[in-house]
């Protein structure tokens, strides 16, 4: 079985991470894989990454990275992991993490750095970092205080403890928890209906959310009036409001 699967269809790229005999743990090769299927061709309007098995992501392999050196370690950080995780802050697509179960250290953050983190109740997250003696990477430190304030963050580091997909749905780790039983169906109708949006309006959307924390608020201002100038430009712009007004579904084109 190879490291990852890719399916594309009706505009929706899912990537399965299928390395199920290590809860898909992050391999150096896993990484490549990924960053390769981010960049997704031309129709795809969202991508979806989720884990084979029982588990999302048990973070880095840690039997892959046996023996590293300090140096080592700042490279595959600087040119493994920071490529993945601004792949998918960049792709111009919503990126959907469709999280099946555990999600440990690297892969729990891998999780969070999407747009939409939607879980199984039978999922978890988990900062798992200090338990072996390191600090939270692959962004957990500028993530987890912008999803969940500097009170929950600084505990879910120091602790490392587990949290269950309805707790971090509650306390706004993640956008939603749902029964085991419907997960996949309910992140592939989630993903469908992103699929049948306004792409450029998604994609901008997505874009000054991103550009926020960054930002004061006359720049933001700024930047929405701007990104709001070039959606009004767009067709399906003009069919959404004429679709408001004759009572009907909108039918976008991504023109």
């Amino acid at each position: 079985m190879s490291e990852i699967e890719i399916s594309d269809e009706g505009g929706i790229r899912v990537i399965t991470m299928t390395r199920p005999e290590v809860m898909n743990a992050l391999s150096s090769s896993l990484r490549r894989r990924l960053l390769a299927a981010l960049n997704a061709p031309d129709g795809i309007r969202v991508i979806v990454l989720t884990g084979a098995g029982r588990a999302f992501c048990a973070g880095q392999d840690l039997a892959d990275g046996q023996g590293l050196t300090p140096e080592e370690t700042e490279r595959i950080l600087a040119e493994e992991y920071v490529p993945l995780l601004m792949a998918i802050a960049e792709a111009p697509q919503p990126v959907i993490a469709a999280v099946n179960g555990p999600a440990v250290g690297a892969g729990a953050n891998l999780a969070l750095a999407c747009d939409v983190v939607i879980a199984s109740e039978a999922a978890s997250f988990s900062q798992a970092f200090s338990c072996i003696g390191l600090i939270p990477d692959a962004g957990g430190t500028w993530l987890l205080p912008r999803l969940t304030g500097s009170a929950r963050a600084m505990g879910l580091a120091l602790f490392g403890e587990t949290l269950p997909a309805a707790e971090a749905a509650r306390i706004g780790l993640i956008w939603e928890a749902v029964p085991e039983e419907t997960f996949t169906a309910h992140w592939q109708a989630r993903a469908a209906r992103l699929a049948a949006g306004p792409p450029a309006a998604l994609s901008r959307t997505k874009a000054a959310l991103r550009a926020s924390p960054g930002h004061g608020l006359a720049e933001q201002l700024a930047l929405e009036a701007r990104l709001q100038g070039e959606c009004v430009g767009t067709e399906d712009f003009a069919e959404g409001v004429a679709a408001f007004l004759e009572k009907r579904a909108p039918r976008f084109t991504g023109r």
